[in-house]
């Protein structure tokens, strides 16, 4: 596998940060944490109209680019910088999902466009995101279950539910929103929005097997983790200037032995982690039998570091850092919520452990 940046993905980067840097500044981050549907439908819009988003790792016979995960990894990465608040992870879960399974293929053209919002409904009310811990049915031709932190549940127009069937568990795609109790859930991170739906005899239609199930939950751990690279390379970067600009004693912090190995060590995991997301992504495009592994690694590793980084950020700019006026809070609560999402850390080790045939343990996602 080619591990490598090529040029293209370099300039897709460039215009990322530019286009997050105009659209959505920390200013306009804190507005949306307090509108209803938690994005702004207008750069949502201009997502798939001028970049073309949405569609980037969709193939192109079903409306897409025809990219695939290394791109879709660079997109994160900047959206994981800005802080975000859009429901491009949960649309691109859905998408891969559609993408892996038998049927639902006329519902991609909608997720490409950005006419339609997509999110998958996995997790239940004991939060495991494992489809062995699906309990969820579908029986005659219609859902019944609930399930929790649904990412944008409230907002998809398509919603996407793994459920137990004749054939154990796959994805199905409700196609009368009529059967969706919709519940918005209070989150840590202001940032992304969460719901729990109940699946009142929602009328469905069956578009994937337990394959496609697995292959969205590893696309989506990959995303994540791309993710959280970003918010951990932000968190280092401005951590890094503060240092230089912060004086204590007449000199910059930064020129304080500790502080330094503390950079040093921030500056290790970021890079580590941008490792693993590569190496990853690379599986995803390239290497499908070792992606589950390699999502696995990823997802844990890079949860662990943006989360030592978020925390380390507000430590090093003191008490500044702790208020809500500081941006620095709004990684830390991004990066503690994103450790949990998909599995914590501990989940994916676990997994990576029963790949590896170190233990016994179930090797779901």
């Amino acid at each position: 596998m080619k591990l490598v940046v090529t040029e293209e993905q370099r300039e897709l980067r460039d215009a990322l940060r530019r286009f997050f840097a105009d659209r959505s500044p920390a200013a306009e981050v804190r507005r949306l944490m307090e509108t209803a549907e938690g994005h702004d439908p207008g750069v949502w819009r201009l997502m798939a109209e001028q970049l073309g988003l949405q569609g980037l790792a969709i193939a192109e016979e079903h409306g897409g680019a025809g990219f695939g995960v290394r791109e879709l990894a660079v997109v994160f990465e900047e959206m994981g910088r800005a802080v975000v608040c859009s429901p491009f992870l949960a649309t691109i879960t859905a998408a891969a999902a559609l993408g892996a399974g038998e049927g639902g293929h006329d519902l991609l053209a909608g997720l490409a466009d950005g006419s339609v919002i997509g999110t998958l409904a996995v997790a239940e009310d004991g939060g495991s995101w494992d489809p062995a811990s699906v309990r969820a049915t579908f029986e005659d031709g219609v859902l019944r279950g609930a399930k929790n932190f649904v990412l944008d549940g409230r907002v998809a127009d398509l919603v996407l539910v793994a459920a137990r069937g004749g054939d154990g568990v796959g994805v199905y795609a409700v196609e009368d929103a009529a059967g969706l109790v919709r519940q918005v859930l209070p989150t840590l991170d202001q940032t992304r929005r969460l719901a729990r739906i109940e699946l009142d005899g929602a009328a469905a239609r069956r578009v994937g097997g337990p394959e496609a199930l697995a292959r969205a939950l590893d696309v989506a751990a990959v995303a994540l983790a791309a993710e959280q690279l970003g918010g951990a390379q932000r968190t280092l970067d401005m951590t890094v200037e503060y240092a230089k600009v912060r004086h204590q004693f007449g000199r910059p912090i930064g020129s304080f032995q500790a502080v330094k190995h503390r950079c040093a060590d921030m500056f290790v995991m970021v890079e580590s982690a941008r490792s693993a997301v590569l190496n990853a992504a690379a599986a995803a495009d390239e290497s499908p039998g070792e992606l589950p592994a390699a999502a696995a690694l990823a997802q844990a590793y890079c949860s662990e570091a943006f989360f030592h980084t978020a925390g380390e950020a507000i430590q090093l700019h003191g008490g500044i850092g702790f208020t809500w006026e500081h941006d620095a809070h709004l990684y830390f609560k991004r990066a503690q919520s994103s450790r949990e999402l998909f599995g914590s850390p501990d989940r994916h080790r676990e997994r990576l452990a029963a790949l590896a045939g170190l233990t016994g343990a179930a090797a779901a996602p």
